[in-house]
């Protein structure tokens, strides 16, 4: 077991070392980095890219733009960069070192390693905050969505689940299988979109709001209000993301469950007179459930950091979602591998603690060395 779990451990390693390299060779160089973007917003050339950008480069870096202009046209340094011609190359040699990329390409990439190594996940190009803070801010917006869906869909699939499996073949497991699946074929976003409709001030009522995460006064309120408020917002996003969620699981059980009932010794059970309530519940149930809880660790905490992004655009919900999707389109870097860097860690230490579940739900399992 020691030495099991000493491998597992020791393999996290290398994999996330494969996981960042990937993702470096392919965000990295991918055209249109923080250099070129940056030129395209001081020289007028891609207005779209300017607007995402927002105000945040324009002060510190465009103060002498018109100065530059007409500068070392022909420059070697200038034609590394779309748009880049007129520019001062002295001026282009500022913007790489203030993103780091005055350095070849492997050393920036050892650079982030080594800051990865002391968890530093460094700091953003636009948002002048460091990485942690900034996930620390978007956080509970994406832990509001996640547990609650979380706990919603585990309420909802499992007794489902196990009614459905006692009642396999009736007409309750025909028709609550049809609005299952139905839920699961219609993605999340546009759930959210039909309820924004319907109750949130399009076609229908407006009982629900249309943005955030609380009110706007939610300060001002006293405890029973912010509580009330706070569900009140959040209700249409996690039904739309509840709606299709919970169709593996309640299907999972289903088949679990049926499984377990098949077996011989339930066979037994029921001929010795045993109650089939007791049956059902001391010994199907919890067989039934072990490939259910083994997932369980993986589904919660998986929970947390992976809200819909659509969900969250949609409601204007400002989560890990948003901010993931908004560093990618600004390509600012240092967000981008840092929370890709502390999700990476979750996650396989999220696989490893799954697969050690399955010795504490089942006895059976053995490790090997």
């Amino acid at each position: 077991m020691a030495a099991y779990l000493l491998k597992r451990v020791l393999l996290i390693i290398p994999t996330m070392l494969g996981i960042m390299l990937i993702s470096f060779v392919i965000i990295q160089f991918a055209p249109g980095g923080p250099v070129e973007q940056m030129i395209a917003k001081l020289t007028g050339s891609d207005v779209s890219t300017s607007e995402r950008l927002g105000g945040g480069g324009r002060d510190t870096l465009g103060g002498g733009n018109q100065s530059q202009l007409g500068q070392g046209a022909g420059d070697s340094v200038t034609s590394k960069y779309r748009g880049a011609q007129g520019l001062d190359p002295e001026f282009i040699k500022s913007l790489e070192k203030q993103f780091g990329f005055d350095k070849p390409a492997h050393e920036r990439f050892l650079q982030m390693l080594g800051q990865f190594a002391r968890f530093d996940l460094g700091r953003s190009f636009f948002h002048n905050k460091s990485v942690g803070e900034l996930i620390l801010e978007k956080l509970p917006v994406s832990i509001s969505l996640g547990l609650w869906t979380f706990l919603l869909v585990y309420l909802i699939s499992v007794p489902l689940g196990i009614v459905k499996a006692v009642r396999a073949g009736t007409p309750f497991d025909t028709v609550t299988t049809f609005v299952v699946l139905l839920g699961y074929a219609i993605p999340s976003f546009v759930m959210g979109v039909v309820l924004l409709v319907f109750f949130a001030g399009g076609s229908f009522v407006q009982w629900f709001p249309l943005r955030g995460i609380t009110s706007i006064n939610w300060g001002d309120m006293n405890l029973f209000r912010k509580i009330a408020d706070y569900f009140w917002h959040i209700a249409l996003p996690v039904t739309a993301m509840v709606l299709g969620g919970f169709a593996v699981i309640t299907i999972l059980t289903k088949n679990s469950v049926l499984e377990e009932i098949r077996k011989q010794y339930v066979l037994t059970a029921r001929a010795k007179g045993v109650d089939e309530r007791k049956v059902l519940w001391r010994h199907v149930f919890r067989n039934a459930l072990i490939p259910i809880m083994t997932g369980f660790p993986a589904a919660f905490v998986g929970a947390f950091f992976s809200g819909s992004l659509l969900i969250e655009t949609l409601f204007s919900l400002d989560g890990l979602g948003l901010l993931s999707y908004e560093s990618v389109i600004r390509r600012d870097y240092p967000v981008v591998f840092g929370s890709l860097f502390l999700f990476t860690i979750i996650g396989l230490l999220t696989t490893l603690l799954r697969d050690l579940s399955y010795l504490w739900v089942d006895p059976r399992v053995k490790f090997f060395d």
